[in-house]
């Protein structure tokens, strides 16, 4: 009996360490820190309210809980976002199909990843009184662009194209970012601009207007991510949590533009004015979902149209050579439904 006893004593005190051991092992497994990779993400822009979810992670942590710490990168155009990615300062590029169409022509190897915006954002205003109500009414027209760099006359071109209009037809003129003052005092007939743009043109007193809206004609996506093919090739796993992340931080702001507008306040640049940011993430909103997105969820890419657009800007000289996108988009890393 006593034999019995020391032996159960023996088990009891030996099931009691190897308890205790496995604890301490689940406390030092409790307590290693998640690893976390680090992306990069060159923007278009400062950070501007339209981007707020990409911009609260600090408050929302939609990338922190797939495993990422993002940096967003400013840039002065999509062009500058696709140099960032090309030169290594950036993982991702948050860039236009035009700059997209821009360095493929060049013969930069690149992949589509989502795309972001599938509605084409930008138009063309007149006063109420110049009674232009379609594209074929700008012929002979002065008209406004930002830059004759920038996405208003591209798409300003893919429209008159679109109506068998080039630019020889109208009178192009660059105005600056503050395009809307010439409007006003009736230095052009018409202006290409942005839906944001328009809203805060309309704050500052600009009255009843017209507007054709590009995607009317030929609805090239506003904006898409990019990546090079080393970066899609190395980094296949974090760029799969970001985007997972991103689609679900579009998903939030989506649903709660009233808390979006809030946190702009204080994370975007242009986010002072909260009634305004409510507007402009309405409008941004808007434009990330589309009839295919609803099928297959935010993000989806549809590269017949991004065809359709790089076969536009070949036709009007914009760029040199036949693209294939079918060679470019990678429609399987877009998270579904």
């Amino acid at each position: 009996m006593k034999m019995k006893k020391r032996s159960a004593l023996f088990l009891s005190a030996a099931l009691f360490l190897a308890a205790c051991g496995a604890e301490e092992t689940k406390k030092e497994t409790a307590e290693e820190p998640e690893k976390v990779a680090d992306i990069k993400v060159a923007s278009w822009s400062q950070p501007i309210t339209e981007q707020t979810n990409l911009l609260v992670d600090e408050k929302k942590g939609f990338f922190k809980d797939n495993g990422l710490n993002v940096e967003v990168i400013p840039g002065a155009g999509g062009g500058d976002a696709i140099k960032n990615i090309l030169s290594g300062q950036a993982d991702i590029a948050f860039t236009d199909p035009g700059s997209l169409y821009f360095a493929l022509d060049k013969g930069e190897k690149l992949k589509v990843l989502y795309n972001v915006y599938p509605q084409n954002v930008f138009n063309i205003v007149s006063l109420k009184e110049k009674n232009i109500t379609k594209p074929e009414d700008l012929k002979g027209k002065t008209i406004g662009v930002y830059s004759l760099s920038s996405g208003t006359r591209q798409n300003l071109l893919v429209m008159l194209n679109q109506v068998g209009l080039s630019e020889k037809d109208v009178n192009i003129v660059e105005t600056g970012l503050l395009n809307f003052a010439p409007l006003m005092q009736g230095q052009v007939d018409a202006t290409a601009a942005t839906d944001t743009g328009l809203v805060i043109g309309k704050q500052k007193g600009l009255g009843d207007v017209n507007v054709l809206e590009v995607k009317d004609y030929l609805n090239v996506p506003s904006d898409v991510f990019v990546v090079t093919e080393k970066t899609y090739e190395e980094k296949q796993d974090e760029l799969k949590n970001f985007l997972k992340a991103y689609q679900a931080s579009a998903q939030w702001m989506i649903a709660d533009p009233e808390e979006a507008a809030s946190l702009a306040v204080d994370y975007a640049i242009d986010g002072k004015n909260e009634e305004q940011n409510l507007d402009i993430i309405k409008l941004r909103n808007a434009s990330a979902v589309s009839s295919l997105t609803e099928e297959k969820g935010l993000g989806a890419l549809d590269t017949d149209i991004l065809q359709q657009g790089a076969d536009t800007y070949k036709e009007l000289g914009l760029v040199k050579n036949q693209l294939n996108m079918e060679d470019a988009v990678e429609e399987e890393m877009v998270p579904t439904k």
